[in-house]
């Protein structure tokens, strides 16, 4: 890619000033994949230690969620902007905005090894990443925008994190919602990295659907409801 090669290499000039992370170039490249296969970003928080980096006491979701109340309107595919942000804070992880031009269906790791494999032998691709050892991201073309505003699936899932906890099965992060896009790191010392990158065509939603929630099932990471839209 044209644009990402040539940000990658103005990374690699600057990476080695004050505060500029040895990585900083090979993450700008993972993060202008992203954007280029069209998947909005916005800059999000990183570990601080143990803890996470926007201080808050008892932050719900560590490392997890955006630096701004505005990511919504933050969020872009624009190169320079995305350059922008990795250079003011080379720490930052970020996340991508779902509903868009993408849905994330996210699931137990346990789950989505399962279904990855079924998912293979039937032919089905797709971007796929892991969150550290415990929760898979299948990334899914989006109904977020149907014709019909009826079907508008609204999402709050992300946008209030406390409540991640409650819903230990299928998220379906859709219009309102977000994930975290590799690379990225976790409190833990984990990190969210691609299992299938970012340049695989986006599946049916519905079609990943019933392998995730015939997974899940068969591994016991189901809430009180099977699955859970946002």
């Amino acid at each position: 890619m044209e644009t990402s090669s040539r940000w990658t290499s103005w990374w690699r000039r600057e990476r080695d000033r004050p505060g500029a992370g040895g990585d900083a170039a090979a993450r700008l490249d993972l993060l202008l994949g992203a954007a280029g296969a069209g998947f909005p970003v916005a800059p999000a928080a990183h570990p601080a230690g143990h803890r996470c980096s926007c201080d808050r006491v008892g932050c719900p979701a560590p490392a997890q969620h955006p630096l701004s109340f505005a990511w919504q309107s933050q969020a872009t595919t624009d190169a320079e902007q995305v350059a922008r942000w990795l250079d003011r804070d080379p720490e930052a992880n970020f996340v991508t905005a779902t509903g868009r031009a993408h849905d994330v269906l996210d699931v137990p790791a346990e789950a989505g090894v399962l279904a990855l494999r079924r998912l293979e032998a039937l032919g089905v691709g797709g971007p796929v990443a892991a969150v550290g050892a415990d929760r898979y991201l299948f990334f899914t073309a989006t109904r977020g925008t149907p014709q019909d505003e009826d079907e508008w699936w609204t999402s709050a899932l992300d946008a209030t994190p406390d409540t991640v906890s409650e819903h230990p099965g299928l998220r379906w992060h859709c219009r309102g919602s977000y994930t975290l896009v590799p690379p990225a790191a976790l409190p833990d010392g984990s990190e969210v990295r691609w299992l299938r990158g970012p340049e695989q065509p986006l599946p049916d939603p519905l079609r990943v659907l019933d392998v995730l929630t015939d997974a899940c099932t068969e591994v016991g990471a189901v809430a009180q409801e099977q699955w859970l839209i946002g």
